[in-house]
């Protein structure tokens, strides 16, 4: 167990960090759980169920209070089948019974019915709009289902009523910060922090935010203050251990996330930790044990959890494959699509002669995965929303009941990848059109008779927690400025800045591939990547695509990056060299080491 602050003396220093500057950091590929928020409260806590007692003693309810009384009675002792029997009850009594409908959405939220439980915490709102409490339910509902717009005014309508209120301060940062308002969200929390210091989820909060920034120094002070304020505080644990990940330090992390997951007693916080300690494990190595944890994603009390609409058996690890119709669905990101196809190669022998494989991928991947896999139907998977959740299904189907089994995508991991080793040494998994291949060559013969390097910097998701895992494009300049190449833009997404900065401030003209949408046309960007002499960045859609398609590929990496699954090279794309910041955000010298590699590489040209 990593040493704790040893005195309040923490706080003062931590919160002097609270406008620390944010620091750039490194890439990630698949979706993870970041850092979390301080504790939102729960449905119902026992303090807040005392208040309603008392304020229910004081409201005309005679003919439903016997009623109330027994859903909250049940409600403290956290039964929250009973307390929804009883209020249900009081509502047939009286259905305008805001405490009714206000008990009945505790009891709901507590079983999971995040749908049917906002709706019934909207109901309450309308019939008790003097009592605040119960904005500040719906806004951590509302919060936990994604909805931060909506959170953050629930929230304000709370403090306003409750300006001293730390739960309501720390609320309201919450939904600030998932807007990425994040100096707003200081802003909030700095005084608030001032008035209560000894509120630990206060300080665990303010670290998150420092880690939406990319400060992951003073975010370690924050949980550290956290969690000496509250030793049991299971967030701040598990919060300091990503931080810790982050840095590049997955044994100290894992130890960490498993001391928070000996704290948690809410089963969504527990799958999230879970899903969390699965990157941990991968990243030192333990790759199957990693991938088993990774199901955590499809545990129902997930929180970020996407539901598969398909009603069909799913596959598990150890089913036999021979001569059976798997239906594969691909998940998480477009980059992980990608990287996830990796086994599919496998899982067709598996099949065999007499077995079929359809693939469901979003609907930009069809004709790449449709080439690259002949002998499988292939269409696009469709997601919607299901009781307020994602859920995906495959529409493409016509005749769903003559598959066998399914499987999300990243599922076949546990089964086909539990070790490095697993990983073969295939040149490609994924075919790009040769004949684009052969028209891009041509094409670029206009950009001079150079080597050409595709350039990759950024992800096109805008929300830090992504960005601060990219470098900024300023600490490029050494590898732009490398002569005996051609640098071409394979960025998707809004570049003319930082082209315009390449040419004012290095005289370096990035060539513009002509009459391709670089977001929507991935077939051709494959094709486009594998006319490439060298594909070099981080790792986004992109890279993935022209990797996966056999292009030689140099990828700047994390420290400690799961997807290295433990090795010093890049097991998904046997092709690629890694480059790695030896801590988080130290960039100048890796870039150099960049841009010497790729002066010897030009010049050996």
């Amino acid at each position: 167990m990593a040493r704790q602050a040893a005195s309040s003396a923490v706080s003062a220093v931590a919160l002097r960090a609270g406008a620390a500057p944010p620091a750039a950091a490194v890439a990630a590929v698949a979706t993870r759980p970041g850092l979390v928020a301080g504790a939102l409260g729960e449905a119902g806590s026992h303090d807040a169920l005392t208040r309603l007692k008392a304020a229910m003693r004081e409201a005309r309810v005679a003919a439903a209070k016997p009623m109330l009384d027994r859903a909250v009675a049940a409600l403290l002792v956290d039964d929250h089948r009973t307390g929804r029997e009883w209020a249900l009850k009081a509502l047939g009594q009286d259905e305008r019974s805001g405490y009714g409908w206000y008990l009945l959405a505790i009891s709901l939220e507590r079983a999971g019915d995040f749908a049917t439980s906002i709706t019934a915490y909207e109901s309450a709102l309308k019939l008790l709009p003097d009592q605040a409490e119960v904005a500040n339910d719906l806004g951590r509902l509302a919060f936990r289902m994604g909805m931060a717009t909506t959170a953050e005014k629930l929230f304000r309508h709370f403090v306003a009523a409750n300006p001293d209120h730390p739960e309501g301060c720390n609320n309201l940062a919450c939904a600030l910060r998932e807007q990425s308002l994040l100096d707003e969200a200081v802003d909030v929390l700095k005084p608030a922090i001032l008035k209560s210091p000894q509120v630990a989820m206060l300080w665990n909060t303010m670290g998150t935010i420092m880690g939406e920034k990319g400060d992951f120094d003073s975010a370690h002070l924050f949980f550290l203050e956290a969690m000496r304020l509250d030793p049991a505080l299971a967030k701040a644990r598990y919060n300091y251990s990503n931080s810790l990940m982050a840095l590049g330090d997955p044994e100290a992390a894992l130890r960490e996330c498993d001391a928070a997951l000996a704290l948690v007693t809410a089963e969504d916080e527990r799958q999230m930790m879970r899903l969390a300690r699965s990157s941990m494990l991968i990243a030192l190595g333990r790759v199957g044990e990693g991938f088993d944890e990774y199901e955590a994603r499809l545990h129902p009390m997930y929180g970020d959890l996407t539901r598969f609409l398909i009603n069909r058996p799913r596959w598990d690890p150890g089913a036999e494959l021979a001569g059976k119709h798997l239906l594969v669905v691909a998940e998480q990101g477009l980059g992980d699509e990608v990287l996830f196809a990796n086994l599919l190669e496998d899982v067709k022998a598996q099949l065999g002669p007499q077995g079929r494989m359809t693939i469901a991928v979003e609907r930009r991947l069809v004709d790449l995965f449709a080439r690259s896999f002949p002998d499988s139907q292939v269409g696009a998977h469709a997601t919607g929303t299901l009781q307020g959740r994602p859920a995906r299904h495959v529409p493409f189907m016509q005749h769903a009941q003559d598959v066998d089994l399914y499987a999300p995508m990243g599922s076949l991991l546990r089964g086909f990848r539990r070790s490095p080793e697993a990983f073969p040494d295939r040149e490609r998994f994924l075919a790009a059109d040769p004949e684009r291949v052969a028209y891009w060559r041509e094409q670029l013969k206009a950009a001079g008779p150079r080597r050409k390097v595709g350039l990759l910097w950024k992800s096109a998701l805008k929300r830090n927690t992504r960005q601060r895992y990219f470098s900024p494009f300023e600490a490029w300049a050494p590898v732009l400025a490398r002569p005996g190449v051609t640098f071409v833009n394979l960025q998707y997404g809004d570049c003319g800045e930082e082209l315009a900065w390449a040419k004012r401030e290095l005289g370096v003209e990035v060539w513009q591939p002509p009459g391709i949408d670089l977001k929507q046309d991935l077939d051709d960007v494959a094709a486009l990547g594998c006319a490439m002499d060298l594909v070099v960045g981080f790792s986004n859609a992109t890279f993935n695509l022209a990797a996966a398609c056999g292009a030689p590929s140099w990828l700047i990496s994390t420290p400690a990056a799961w997807t290295l699954l433990g090795t010093d090279r890049y097991p998904w794309y046997p092709q690629a060299r890694v480059f790695t910041p030896k801590g988080f955000g130290a960039w100048d010298e890796m870039m150099g080491e960049l841009a010497e590699a790729l002066g010897a590489w030009a010049e050996e040209r």
